[in-house]
């Protein structure tokens, strides 16, 4: 039994191994790399959750641009093999905690390797939260997904990670949590202070994504007229709420992603 179970251990860690070359040699034919302003170091005391880290000075770590799958701690084992007792340095745009006390940064335990957050991605261990503001940093934590997605790696190997826009009430069953959906746009309507992207015509029904008005600057800049969206394909990340329907705000131009033309 425990050879049997050495073997897998080490088919995994062979597993992984791949996947992290895949997305180191990915990122760099891209140039793509989250590295923001050293915001410090430490070594890893403890791993609390698959984006949680506590150093071994006390200071809790938030791993910045991905979120938690669901119901899993595969993921917490995977972040476990990678970093523990580990020396990493932290990047991030500020070194100010969250209300929790919880520093957020892109955390490398070789600045030469793609940061913590791209290995768990390419393992199937996260989702990236679209929410980075950085392009390139986006463009990396994006293509690590993509690749575990395309290889069924992790919760890849799964079929019902992303949901169907026109199925509202499988999108509803995970109101609270991260999620990711995909459908086509039917429709995208302006009502007050905020911008409705709709995948249905009933409004206390179908799924929608809500974009503020604060936010058109920043998809604007990035190139992407809402108003465009309607009749195309996309695929749309964050924290599914109940509005009526279900919903999900666009916090982060990367949030919205086109997978089909119209």
């Amino acid at each position: 039994m425990r050879a049997a179970s050495a073997k897998c251990d080490v088919s995994h860690a062979a597993t992984l191994l791949l996947a992290v070359i895949g997305i180191s040699t990915s990122a760099q034919s891209a140039s793509a790399t989250c590295m923001f302003a050293a915001q410090g170091e430490g070594r890893v005391a403890d791993v609390i959750d698959v984006r949680t880290l506590r150093l071994s000075d006390g200071n809790v770590i938030r791993l910045a641009g991905i979120e938690p799958i669901a119901n899993s701690s595969r993921p917490t084992n995977d972040l476990f093999a990678l970093i523990a007792g580990r020396d990493v340095t932290l990047y991030g745009e500020s070194d100010m905690p969250d209300r929790y006390g919880r520093q957020p940064a892109f955390v490398f335990v070789d600045p030469a390797a793609p940061s913590l957050q791209a290995q768990l991605l390419a393992q199937g261990a996260a989702l990236a939260s679209g929410t980075v503001s950085d392009k390139a940093c986006a463009a990396e934590l994006a293509a690590a997904e993509g690749s575990a997605r395309r290889s069924k790696r992790g919760i890849w190997a799964q079929t019902n990670v992303i949901k169907n826009a026109e199925s509202p009430g499988d999108i509803l069953a995970d109101v609270g949590r991260f999620g990711v959906v995909e459908g086509r746009v039917l429709s995208v309507r302006q009502a007050g202070t905020v911008t409705y992207v709709n995948f249905g015509r009933r409004w206390t029904e179908d799924f929608a994504v809500t974009v503020s008005r604060r936010m058109m600057a920043a998809f604007e800049t990035a190139g992407i007229m809402l108003k465009s969206l309607e009749r195309r394909h996309i695929r749309v990340r964050g924290w599914i709420e109940r509005r009526g329907g279900p919903r999900i705000e666009a916090l982060g131009v990367w949030q919205i992603e086109v997978v089909g033309d119209k």
